[in-house]
C-alpha cells in the first residue's frame, strides 16, 4: 500500500486541481443524466425562442437597409446565439444555490480536494453545455436557412466569441450563485437578464432606438459580441455607427476580459467566505 500512495503523495497542487476539477465536472454532468429534465429545459427553450422570433415575429420585422422575413432571421441568429449565451448565467446561479441549499458544497469543502475545485468544475460543466447549446441552434438555424457567409476561420471566430462571453458570465453566476438564498430568487434574475437583452443590437440596430437609449444599447456587453459575431458570419447589418460598434470585434473581447476580472475574484472570494 505504501508504494501505490508514494507517487500519488508525490503529485503536486497543480496535478490534483486538475483530477478535483474533473472529479466535479464528472458529477454535475451526471446530474444532467439522471436527470435529462434540466438540460431538456436548457436546451429547449433556446430552441424555441428561435422558431418564436424567426417564424413568429420574423414576417413583421425589417433587417437593417430592408429585406424580407428570410433576411432578418440573417440578422437575428447571430442574436439569439448571443441571448442563449448571455442567459445562461441564470442556470449557472441555480445550479450553484441548489448546491449551496442542498450541503452539496459544504461536502466538498469538508473533503481533502482542492479548493478551486468546485469553482472550476462549475465552470467546465458550463462550458460543456454552452458547447451543445451552439451546437444545437446552429443545427436549428441552419435548418431555418440561416448560414454562415464569412469563412471557416471567421465562423470559429464568431462561435469562440459567443463561448468567451458565456465564460466571463459564468463566474457572474457563480458569484449570484453564492449571493442569493435559494434556486427561486436565482430563476428571478430573469427579470434582470430580459431587459438586458433588449436593450441591445440583439433584434434591433441601436440606431433605430431613442438617442439616449441607443447609446446605452450600443455600449452593452452583450450588443459588442452580437454585432462582431454578425460581422464575422457576414450577416446583414452588422455595423454600426458609434465608436463601440466600429470596433465591436475588440471590445468583444474586452468586455469579457473585463467582466471575468471583475467577477472572478468577486466570486472566489465569496466562496472562501463560506461557512465562516
Amino acid at each position: 500500500m505504501s508504494v501505490t500512495m508514494e507517487p500519488i503523495a508525490g503529485r503536486g497542487r497543480a496535478y490534483w486541481a486538475v483530477v478535483d476539477c474533473w472529479n466535479v465536472v464528472r458529477r454535475h454532468l451526471t446530474l444532467y443524466q439522471r436527470k435529462p429534465v434540466y438540460i431538456a429545459w436548457q436546451l429547449g427553450f433556446p430552441i424555441l425562442s428561435v422558431l418564436l422570433y424567426g417564424y413568429v415575429f420574423g414576417g413583421a420585422m425589417k433587417p437593417p437597409g430592408g429585406g424580407g422575413a428570410a433576411d432578418y432571421r440573417d440578422f437575428l441568429m447571430p442574436g439569439m446565439f448571443v441571448m442563449t449565451m448571455a442567459f445562461g448565467f441564470i442556470n449557472t446561479a441555480t445550479a450553484v444555490v441548489t448546491d449551496a441549499n442542498k450541503g452539496v458544497i459544504d461536502r466538498f469543502r469538508s473533503m481533502p480536494m482542492a479548493p478551486s475545485a468546485v469553482v472550476t468544475g462549475r465552470g467546465v460543466t458550463d462550458g460543456v453545455i454552452a458547447c451543445a447549446e451552439l451546437a444545437i441552434l446552429a443545427a436549428t438555424a441552419f435548418a431555418m436557412g440561416w448560414r454562415s457567409d464569412g469563412g471557416l476561420a471567421a465562423t470559429v471566430a464568431a462561435f469562440a466569441l459567443l463561448l468567451l462571453l458565456r465564460y466571463c458570465l459564468t463566474w457572474v453566476g457563480i458569484w449570484l450563485g453564492l449571493l442569493v438564498p435559494n434556486p427561486e430568487a436565482a430563476g428571478g434574475l430573469f427579470a434582470v437578464a430580459f431587459p438586458l437583452t433588449m436593450i441591445s443590437s440583439i433584434f434591433v440596430q441601436p440606431g433605430t432606438m431613442p438617442g439616449w437609449l441607443g447609446t446605452i444599447a450600443a455600449w452593452n456587453p452583450i450588443s459588442s459580441t452580437a454585432v462582431a459575431t454578425r460581422e464575422l458570419f457576414g450577416n446583414p447589418g452588422a455595423g454600426g455607427g458609434s465608436w463601440v460598434e466600429q470596433h465591436a470585434v475588440v471590445m468583444a473581447v474586452v468586455w469579457p476580459l473585463v467582466i471575468t476580472a471583475v467577477f472572478l475574484p468577486l466570486a472566489v472570494r465569496r466562496f472562501q467566505r463560506l461557512s465562516k
